[in-house]
């Protein structure tokens, strides 16, 4: 039953014989959120298209299983979930598999949009279409998804990001109303600039700038919490939340001179 106050979701404290399934944890965020449960005392699945850093990651992380796929694939997907559940039951699913590159409208290219879909949407759903049977008959787990605070508004060269990124906020809002009331938790993760491969192309200054583990205990802390939303450095995001209230006109004005675009 929904309450008033409180924690959105029941809180994730402790680890221990807990199961979670992390994609897209080759680098950047989801790897070093796999590894600090993996240090918390879960038992942690990883999963991407670099099996070769799937299994790296296992060797340095004794008692993780490295599943490798192609999360915008559906076969593929389904393929690992049925490998996993027929050893484990699972406890937690994070979504973090990714895919960036600027784009602006006088350079559309369709290709890139649909490659931006396919990974950072379609992929999300393809997980959900693996994993949520299992939870709905367990009655219980917890469903988490990395979007960004690009997804709040529109950005100057975000045309084939930041749509992605909105996708996944409305589709975990969307999720959280229909699961609550099932036990079975939904989180958002917005981040704002990280230092990983994706932003490394970025040629502007990106303010507020932390590195993948200071994410990762982020969203442990936000899970421990209970808390749908878990964005953060605070500092930037809630300059970002703040924005969305502007109306257009002064929201495009302050982009303007923010960015020079």
């Amino acid at each position: 039953m929904a309450t008033w106050f409180g924690p959105l979701n029941p809180p994730q404290r402790e680890w221990r014989g807990r199961t979670v399934w992390v994609v897209g944890a080759s680098s950047g965020i989801g790897r070093a959120t796999a590894a600090a449960l993996h240090d918390a005392g879960a038992r942690v699945i990883v999963s991407a298209r670099n099996e070769r850093a799937l299994l790296d990651f296992a060797r340095q992380h004794p008692g993780a299983l490295a599943v490798p796929m192609d999360a915008g694939d559906r076969a593929s997907v389904q393929q690992a979930a049925q490998s996993i559940l027929a050893v484990s039951a699972l406890d937690t699913v994070l979504y973090c598999a990714g895919h960036y590159r600027e784009q602006r409208a006088s350079e559309y290219d369709l290709g890139e949009m649909l490659l931006h879909q396919q990974v950072n949407y379609v992929g999300a759903l393809n997980l959900l279409d693996a994993v949520l049977p299992h939870f709905l008959a367990r009655g219980r787990g917890h469903i988490s998804l990395v979007s960004s605070v690009a997804g709040y508004r529109g950005l100057p060269k975000s045309l084939a990001y930041g749509p992605t990124k909105a996708a996944l906020i409305n589709l975990a809002e969307t999720l959280y109303l229909d699961l609550r009331d099932r036990r079975i938790g939904v989180s958002l993760i917005c981040p704002g600039f990280v230092a990983t491969r994706l932003t490394a192309q970025n040629e502007f200054e990106m303010p507020a700038l932390i590195t993948p583990e200071q994410s990762a205990q982020a969203i442990l802390h936000g899970w421990a919490k209970g808390r749908f939303e878990i964005h953060f450095p605070r500092r930037f995001t809630l300059a970002m939340k703040l924005l969305r209230l502007l109306p257009l006109r002064l929201y495009r004005n302050v982009v303007r001179r923010t960015t020079g675009l």
